[in-house]
């Protein structure tokens, strides 16, 4: 079953900085792992005219800023819901299209695959797109979790209709 996002974002959000909310509030997302506070932060002032190469960059150094003059803060609000959610906090930050997440949790997922299968991992390695059939795997993840999102999004919504109808039922 999907996480419910929805108390850990309010506990957030409460307890956030206002200066920290003033471009929007925070995203939280969660697995049974880790839970990943992403900031929205102000868009940095660029210089007129300035390309989309200038203002990336501009972006990526305002991230970089925010973190460090965060960082205090945000190990002692990790540090509180660590001991209520019972996952690890990690942060990022996110301007535009610039999103950064900070340290963070990498969980191992043991799987079985077949002959077929470990030849599209060693494909993937044999041609350089990774470095292992580890790394191959997480980037096929990434790959469908982008170009399927729309899909991903009506499985979670079903996951959910199943929840509110189990809800509903007779009681045990």
């Amino acid at each position: 079953m999907p996480v419910d996002t929805t108390e850990m974002s309010e506990w957030f959000n409460k307890r956030l900085p206002k200066e920290w909310q003033e471009a929007g509030k925070a995203q939280v997302l969660a697995d049974r792992d880790e839970l990943v506070v992403i900031c929205a932060i102000p868009e940095p002032q660029a210089e007129e005219g300035a390309d989309e190469d200038a203002v990336e960059s501009a972006r990526h150094k305002a991230v970089r800023a925010w973190r460090e003059e965060t960082r205090e803060k945000r190990m002692e609000l990790a540090e509180d819901a660590q001991g209520k959610f019972q996952r690890h906090v990690s942060w990022g930050a996110a301007i535009g299209d610039v999103r950064v997440l900070f340290t963070h949790v990498s969980v191992p997922a043991m799987t079985r695959l077949k002959i077929t299968e470990r030849q599209v991992l060693d494909t993937l390695v044999d041609a350089g797109v990774a470095s292992s059939r580890s790394e191959a795997l997480a980037w096929c993840v990434r790959y469908v979790g982008k170009r399927e999102k729309d899909w991903l999004g009506d499985l979670k919504k079903a996951f959910e209709s199943v929840a509110e109808v189990r809800a509903k039922g007779p009681a045990a």
